[in-house]
């Protein structure tokens, strides 16, 4: 079944009673050729190129819970490729492309509004910095506008330019960024994948791996063992746990992330704003809720709910950059866990077991790279060689002391 215009006129005509559900619910099979453990964004996407770009068959998804009940649900819906360093600027520029023409080729409405980002600097330093990345993001064919006050303040009067601690002295635009529908992400890569024969098996939690002569076999589920040629993981927050099964210890943190929701307003936000004295992101919902964030909890968790230091941080930021925020009332908050990478930086790589493959280490910008990051870990499962866009991003890059480290924080991955 194919979304049209066309479509939803005729069914409206019969009463909406010709829809049918967006995927299978399928029991799982003895054996695959591919597994991906997590339904979520990045492992669905993982499964809809292999199949549909890569041309792959028998490949399942299984996922602990519901499709689409992890991080891919639980974030600011932020997509952008504003990045400095050249081992990820070409990567979410790819991720960007792919965004452009997401919903046309697997015919879903994920509500891509390419309504622009805007990094506001405050310091003649900050300033000198974010034209160095203006230009990094050119060199890889992204675009960038380096704005004044002046043109900030055309575009953001609401901002607090008279009485700020932290005066807004201008600003770094991209146009292309925006935002999307997550849970529109989710299922319209879910129903592409399913469309091409993935077997998206819900309610399966990998519990084990088979591993026998150092090469995978399958793996061991609360639905039963199940044989596979090739396992990709890519369960987020959950990376070391998984990982642990298979002897794998990785370079990665656990940390909580909260974001928050506004009751709705009247269109105010143009776009995606970020404070650059403190670490504030705020965009507004079609539905009219202010979205917003700042850091992560600075302890190691694997709870999806945050403490509140850190709702009193990003409130603080929040009413420092524009003060009218104040008078909205906070709907809901919500907490992801986030696989913080010990240079905030992503893993897409094989491991010491053959056959198995890792996508992890996305930190709290995992949501932007979902295209890009299923594209390129379907890649390298199918052609065991790296997408040319992900060729840094390698598992054993600490060892070898070639990190990117995109903020310049060290090791420290709750910085990140």
């Amino acid at each position: 079944m194919r979304f049209s215009a066309l479509r939803v006129f005729a069914e409206a005509i019969r009463g909406h009673k010709g829809w049918k559900p967006l995927w299978r619910n399928p029991d799982p099979q003895p054996a695959y050729d591919y597994v991906i453990v997590g339904g979520g964004g990045h492992g669905l996407a993982t499964a809809y190129y292999l199949a549909n770009t890569f041309r792959q068959s028998r490949i399942a998804v299984l996922e602990k819970g519901w499709l689409g009940s992890g991080n891919i649900g639980r974030n600011t819906t932020i997509i952008r490729s504003n990045y400095l360093l050249p081992g990820n600027e070409p990567f979410y520029e790819f991720s960007m492309k792919l965004w452009e023409g997401l919903e046309q080729a697997f015919n879903f409405n994920a509500m891509v509004s390419q309504r622009g980002i805007l990094n506001l600097f405050h310091s003649d330093g900050q300033r000198d910095a974010y034209r160095r990345r203006g230009n990094a993001m050119l060199l890889a064919g992204a675009d960038a506008e380096l704005l004044d006050r002046e043109q900030v303040r055309a575009m953001a009067p609401f901002l607090n330019f008279d009485n700020a601690r932290f005066p807004i002295k201008g600003g770094l635009l991209q146009r292309r960024a925006g935002t999307a529908r997550h849970d529109g992400v989710a299922w319209g890569y879910a129903r592409g994948a399913d469309m091409a024969g993935v077997d998206l098996i819900q309610n399966c939690e990998v519990t084990g791996f088979r591993i026998e002569g150092g090469r995978i076999r399958g793996v061991e589920t609360s639905r039963g063992p199940i044989a596979a040629g090739k396992v990709g993981v890519a369960v987020a927050g959950s990376s070391s746990r998984v990982m642990a099964a298979a002897g794998l210890r990785l370079p990665i943190e656990s940390h909580v992330l909260q974001a928050f929701v506004s009751e709705g307003l009247k269109p105010t936000i143009p776009g995606v704003i970020t404070f650059g004295a403190g670490h504030f992101y705020v965009s507004q919902s079609d539905k009219g809720g202010l979205v917003f964030g700042g850091d992560p909890d600075g302890y190691n968790s694997y709870a999806q709910r945050g403490n509140l230091p850190v709702v009193e941080d990003v409130a603080e930021s929040g009413m420092a950059l524009m003060p009218m925020i104040g008078r909205a009332r906070l709907l809901r908050i919500w907490g992801g866990i986030m696989d913080m990478s010990m240079d905030g930086s992503p893993i897409i790589d094989r491991t010491p077991v053959e056959g198995l493959y890792l996508n992890a280490g996305w930190c709290y910008g995992g949501f932007k790279a979902t295209p890009a990051s299923g594209y390129a870990f379907a890649h390298l499962m199918a052609t065991d060689t790296p997408h040319d866009t992900a060729r840094f991003y390698r598992l054993d890059r600490f060892a070898r002391g070639h990190v990117i480290d995109e903020k310049g924080v060290g090791p420290t991955p709750n910085l990140h």
